[in-house]
């Protein structure tokens, strides 16, 4: 069995890059500086789906994602105030975590983003922020070498 991406994951976001462990994706909405780490393992429904040396690297990549949603909220004009995670996995299974920038001003207030309006897609902007997402994992140089 290999890794193959949900389709509804792959429909609403953007390819952004791979790290070690994980796809990272642009939720493609531009209301929030968003981005979507899926563990390419498959069959991984569960964070205990992972082994310890696989959950250490997770962590590793969520972490190293924050800076990546704190490059995308700056190349927006938004720079974050607080970033959220979660690992929700109500309507999509597949093992995924979102790391999500938020401000008090952003659309859902001190709500969840869950539910909240209709995703703004990035439009021309997208690939604005998907260089933005590369720049903060660290990754433009490593993609041009």
């Amino acid at each position: 069995m290999s890794f193959v991406l949900d389709p509804r994951l792959e429909k609403d976001s953007a390819f952004v890059a791979d790290l070690p462990l994980c796809q990272v994706r642009l939720q493609d909405d531009a209301r929030w500086p968003w981005l979507v780490l899926v563990p390419r393992v498959a069959g991984a429904i569960e964070i205990t789906d992972l082994d310890d040396r696989q959950r250490a690297q997770l962590m590793d990549e969520i972490v190293l994602a924050y800076d990546g949603v704190r490059a995308v909220g700056a190349g927006l004009g938004r720079l974050p105030e607080k970033i959220n995670m979660g690992a929700l996995g109500n309507v999509v299974a597949q093992l995924h975590v979102h790391v999500i920038g938020r401000r008090r001003d952003d659309p859902a207030g001190a709500a969840p983003v869950w539910g909240v309006g209709r995703a703004e897609p990035y439009g021309a902007a997208l690939g604005l922020a998907l260089d933005a997402a590369r720049e903060g994992l660290g990754l433009v140089g490593a993609l041009r070498a």
